[in-house]
């Protein structure tokens, strides 16, 4: 597929952020070996889930390749003798849906091509790196006087998207990254307004962004080319990293970790703010913040990939934000972004889960106020404060700033209107998804209500009160339907009672228990057949 080549028509762009998550459904033995059918699902919906068929040779395959991040993945050892037993085949299987817990809930795992592809081969079965090869080698003849040093492999999260290390033919000691990536299913602005807003990158000036040499977009993806920085990201900073290294290998369990000091904090987090505040005023949409995404400069914090969202790339933190109602606009995930770059700086590692109540001792009382202004339970439901207001508080007010270059970036009007539209459409297709999820959330909770032992007892014992009580009320109107056909049928047999006829004195004792059993006896017979006509 050639750079400028125009996507298949009715090509789905899938968001890659959504989480797949598997069930071992059954396992079936064959001759030599046994196989795994495994149920997965993309998001919350059923309808969108599909069967994989997997050995265990599949998932050792897998965990070998996936040993580069350093984490205890907790993968059933090998069994040579006995394997085909049937209770070890059953205790394996159980041991095999914990391994698919782990790599599909753990936030960089789940993202990575490796499980992608062992859970999707549909959707991922295509070589990206070969594509973007085909794509730069296309640009290349285009513009010959840039050169490929060496691509950059699996540095980022990203799967459809690869960088490459490459020189100017005039300048070659210079290196920069080339950037390619695929459209995304956020990309809203019509290919005209695409290519007019990357041709105004390389225009940007402001001291907190990285400037970009060079950055166009075809009908299906883009090319950005930027400077190279030696000494990497924040995030590399703060895991001690070397910025070539694989993804995987760098954050996924970081031996050497290590927590900014607070002056480095204070300083970093008013400079991020700060641009966050101009490209918000300029309608110039973010949503891509974290510490992978900020260069290191000196003693100067640089935002990278500011394309990002004009391509219609989902950001990093998706998954959590479709999560939480209140998170719902691109300046609302750029704070909620921010608060977690500011945990990492200040811990050296991001939180282990979402949201964030209970907070480590910090440097400073203020950094955990803003901490739990942006991450707590409270701050998701309620809302969480502006970039305006985080730059108000105590921890980033009074902090000076001596960078004299004034920031500039010059966006026509028609493109202003275009810019927004999109942002628009975009914060929809957030929100209609948060909806969708916080449906099957309150429906989830239901049907385990539901389904709960209290619960069925509590309806067994209604039940039961319900039947007695219509027992009681079909008594009731059994003996009001015999009383009135005896009193109906006395009224028409009784001969008339002469009113000269003495009437016997009652006797006492004796008399009152015959009497009574009588009359006993008799409303029973009655009501017996009363039942025989009724019935």
């Amino acid at each position: 597929m050639a750079f400028m080549e125009k996507p298949s028509a009715g090509k789905i762009l899938l968001d890659d952020t959504v989480p797949l998550t598997a069930v071992i459904e059954a396992s079936q033995t064959l001759q030599s070996h046994t196989e795994y059918i495994i149920r997965v699902q993309r998001g919350v919906s059923q309808e969108n889930s599909w069967q994989v068929i997997r050995r265990y040779s599949d998932f050792d395959m897998l965990n070998n390749s996936l040993l580069v991040s350093g984490l205890n993945l907790p993968l059933p050892p090998k069994k040579l003798i006995g394997n085909m037993d049937r209770e070890f085949i059953a205790e394996r299987q159980k041991g095999l849906q914990t391994y698919l817990n782990f790599i599909t809930t753990q936030h960089i795992l789940s993202s990575c091509e490796l499980v992608k592809k062992f859970l999707d081969t549909n959707n991922y079965s295509a070589s990206y790196t070969e594509i973007a090869l085909q794509q730069v080698s296309m640009f290349f003849r285009s513009d010959p006087k840039w050169e490929v040093v060496e691509p950059l492999k699996d540095i980022g999260w990203r799967i459809r998207k690869r960088y490459f290390l490459i020189k100017n033919k005039d300048q070659p000691k210079e290196r920069q990254v080339l950037s390619w990536a695929d459209l995304g299913p956020d990309k809203f602005l019509s290919d005209k307004d695409l290519q007019s807003a990357m041709k105004l990158l390389p225009t940007v000036s402001n001291p907190y962004i990285c400037p970009v040499t060079f950055a166009t977009a075809s009908e299906s993806s883009a090319l950005v080319i930027r400077v190279f920085s030696e000494k990497g990201t924040l995030r590399d900073h703060i895991c001690k990293a070397k910025p070539k290294e694989p993804f995987l290998k760098k954050y996924c369990n970081p031996k050497k970790i290590q927590g900014l000091e607070l002056q480095q904090i204070r300083t970093y987090g008013r400079q991020i703010l700060e641009v966050l505040k101009f490209l918000h005023e300029k309608g110039f949409p973010y949503g891509h913040l974290h510490a992978s995404n900020v260069l290191l400069d000196g003693d100067t914090c640089k935002l990278l990939d500011i394309e990002n969202s004009l391509l219609g790339l989902p950001c990093y933190y998706r998954p959590h934000i479709t999560q939480f109602r209140k998170i719902n606009t691109t300046e609302s995930i750029d704070v909620y972004s921010f608060g977690h770059l500011l945990y990492e700086m200040t811990y050296g590692r991001p939180p282990d889960s979402f949201p964030v109540d209970h907070f480590p001792p910090a440097p400073s009382t203020s950094v955990v106020s803003v901490l739990q202004s942006i991450l707590s339970t409270e701050a998701c439901k309620a809302g969480m404060p502006t970039v305006a207001q985080l730059l108000q508080t105590p921890l980033f007010s009074d902090v000076l700033l001596f960078n004299s270059e004034k920031p500039q970036f010059k966006i026509s009007t028609k493109l202003k209107d275009a810019l927004k539209n999109a942002k628009e459409c975009l914060e929809r297709r957030l929100q209609e998804e948060q909806k969708t999820i916080h449906q099957h959330r309150r429906l989830t909770r239901a049907q385990s209500h539901h389904g709960s032992e209290e619960e069925k007892k509590k309806r067994k014992i209604l039940a039961r009160k319900k039947s007695r009580q219509s027992a009681y009320e079909n008594e009731e109107d059994l003996s009001s339907k015999c009383n009135n056909s005896n009193n109906s049928g006395s009224g028409a047999s009784s001969p008339p009672t002469s009113p000269s006829s003495p009437t016997p004195p009652p006797t006492a004792g004796k008399s009152k228990t015959k009497t009574g059993g009588l009359t006993l006896f008799l409303t029973r017979y009655v009501a017996q057949q009363c039942k025989v006509m009724l019935f």
